[in-house]
């Protein structure tokens, strides 16, 4: 009985401590409003800088973790920058006075979480942890992981390292720029600049058979300046660091690149992506966002009760290449020369891309264009051969017409042979009487066989002129003197003048009057003319007969005018007497006048008819004097 009394106080006491605990986790436990009370408490974070809240790289580290903290952070922040200084400065001063600075501002309110940004800044915030901060966690990033100090980093930090990688920088270098001789390296002066210095020199030593290497730390930035801007072909600069030169003057870091970048005449290469902004080509680098991500995942557990020592991180290597399309194309890299899985940045778009639209309407427009020149062209080309076509009948029908024109001044022709002709007979007689002599006369036998010849020229010449004006021939431009060509033509009709009682005036212009064209052509046009205006006046009745011919210039024409006394021209045909096939004769073909108008135009003149004050019809026709390009008939 005793037994079973006391396990049952022994479960009784059991459940009693059970109950006990489950009412204290309740009374621990937050409610709702002290939940959301811890929500809004702000945090504050304390950013330290290692060289100046606007030096560049670190900067841009800087500015990238307090943008993402902002926006990920579920509790309102209030981030404080101080910047350490004295890191980029030769002799550094004392930084008791800093370390009271920042002791008088945190003591009563300590930060929640202190993130350091660089190395000289890690190193400065683990020195004087116990005075600053010590119970406040912290986050060392950006610092290479040869600069972390193992020894002084406890449970409370978190370590974002990241791993320089010298001879990858380097060997992509002379990848991209295979011809690359000489790598000078730009660096500073100051103790971080010249570990790293040595650091370069020592990882470098395998490349020292393929390449030379310069290093600029102990020469003045100005002095710096003047040799990159008269480097020797197939050198390559090596942007380092230059937070304080050789001779003691500081520097900022985007300044000092900059001011290098517009006097160098190499490519600036670097393993930072804060200087891949239009100065540096670019290759391997520590990502900016990669380093930024790590740093706030770390900060966000940190402050959400996660102990820091438990928070790891490999060194963040770099990134995988990247490039400037604008300084490969300066440089003429290649892209072919660039590592597999290569990035090329700020490519400009081809024409196709930024101007499809634009080039799609202009290659409509053009095609649309081409389709109608090409239309214009044909119907020009089937124009031209209609218009050589009609040129052809047309020449034909001058042709017919010279040979209808001739029989009007067969008589002429017959007289001005006959008198060569019977010339020479006489002359022929008189030369065999005179032989028959004992003594002949021989010099006046000379004098009648002068006559003889020269009879006979002029009778061969009667013939030439006929036959030129009946054989068909193309148009043969020259140079002639128009006068002679008009007096010719008179000479035809001289004889039919006479026999139907007309009389054929001339009156030639005052010396030679030359022009360019083809003398047979031009004569048709003044015969045509001349029997024309004889037919009109022997319409006339009880009126002497006149044709009257005259040349002259004006200006820079030659003038022909034509006129008779006939009835002249009815009104209402005056506009109509070019059209072929209008004529007012009873067997007329209506031809002659359409082909005087068609050879005029040919030597680029005007014809024209008009009726006199005095009576009959004037046709005027003017030619340029020497110059135009003629149209073949």
């Amino acid at each position: 009985m005793r037994r079973r009394i006391s396990v049952a106080v022994v479960d009784l006491s059991r459940l009693a401590a059970r109950l006990c605990v489950c009412i204290l986790v309740w009374m621990s436990a937050p409610t709702g409003s002290a939940g959301a009370a811890e929500r809004s408490e702000v945090k504050r974070v304390l950013l330290l800088h290692s060289f100046g809240r606007e030096f560049r790289p670190w900067s841009e580290y800087a500015a990238s973790i307090k943008a993402e903290l902002q926006q990920q952070s579920p509790w309102p922040l209030d981030i404080q920058e101080h910047g350490l200084l004295t890191a980029r400065f030769n002799s550094p001063g004392p930084e008791a006075p800093f370390v009271d600075y920042l002791n008088s501002l945190y003591q009563s309110h300590p930060a929640d979480i202190v993130l350091s940004i660089g190395a000289p800044a890690a190193r400065f915030v683990q020195k004087y942890r116990e005075r600053l901060f010590p119970e406040t966690p912290m986050v060392l990033t950006v610092v290479e992981q040869r600069l972390v100090n193992r020894v002084n980093v406890t449970d409370n930090d978190t370590v974002i390292s990241v791993r320089n990688d010298f001879l990858a920088a380097f060997r992509n270098i002379l990848q991209v720029l295979p011809e690359t001789q000489t790598i000078a390296v730009v660096i500073g002066a100051s103790a971080l600049e010249k570990f790293w210095l040595e650091e370069l020199k020592r990882e470098l030593k395998p490349l020292e058979d393929r390449v030379n290497f310069v290093y600029y730390a102990d020469l003045s930035f100005a002095e710096i300046l003047k040799r990159a801007s008269v480097l020797p072909p197939h050198t390559v600069l090596f942007w380092g660091l230059m937070s304080v030169d050789s001779a003691g003057v500081v520097h900022e870091g985007d300044l000092a690149l900059r001011s290098l970048h517009a006097v160098a005449n190499a490519p600036i290469f670097s393993y930072q992506e804060p200087f891949f902004n239009g100065e540096t080509v670019g290759g391997p680098m520590h990502s900016i966002a990669e380093t930024s991500k790590k740093t706030v995942n770390a900060a966000i557990r940190i402050l959400g009760g996660e102990k820091p020592g438990d928070i790891k991180f490999e060194p963040i290597e770099f990134a995988a290449p990247k490039y400037d399309w604008r300084k490969m194309q300066r440089w003429g890299i290649s892209e072919s020369n660039l590592p597999p899985g290569s990035t090329i940045l700020f490519r400009e778009p081809d024409i196709w891309v930024q101007y499809r639209w634009q080039i799609l309407l202009t290659a409509s427009v053009i095609l649309v264009q081409a389709g109608l020149i090409s239309a214009l062209l044909q119907q020009r080309r089937r124009r031209r051969l209609a218009e050589v076509e009609v040129r052809q009948r047309l020449a034909e029908l001058a042709h017919v017409n010279r040979y209808s024109a001739a029989g009007e001044f067969t008589t002429s022709i017959a007289h001005e042979l006959n008198q060569p002709l019977g010339s020479i007979l006489t002359n022929t007689e008189t030369a065999e009487f005179l032989l028959k002599e004992t003594s002949p006369n021989l010099a006046e036998v000379r004098e009648i066989l002068a006559d003889i010849r020269r009879d006979d020229q002029r009778a061969s010449e009667v013939i030439r002129r006929l036959r030129s004006v009946l054989k068909k021939t193309p148009f043969e431009i020259r140079d002639i003197d128009l006068n002679d060509t008009v007096r010719e033509a008179i000479g035809f009709v001289a004889a039919l003048a006479d026999r139907r009682g007309v009389v054929l005036k001339f009156a030639a212009a005052s010396g030679e009057l030359r022009i360019k064209g083809d003398p047979v052509q031009l004569q048709q046009v003044i015969l045509n003319l001349i029997i024309n205006g004889m037919d009109a006046v022997s319409e006339a009745d009880a009126r002497v007969g006149e044709v009257s011919v005259s040349t002259a210039r004006l200006d820079q024409h030659a003038e022909i005018r034509i006129g008779d006394t006939g009835p002249g021209i009815v009104n209402g045909d005056m506009q109509k007497v070019f059209d072929p096939f209008f004529s007012t004769k009873p067997q007329g073909l209506g031809m002659g006048l359409a082909i005087a108008r068609t050879i005029v135009e040919a030597h680029n003149g005007r014809i024209s008819a008009v009726n006199q004050e005095s009576g009959g019809a004037l046709f005027i026709i003017t030619i340029p004097i020497a110059r135009g390009r003629l149209t073949p008939l």
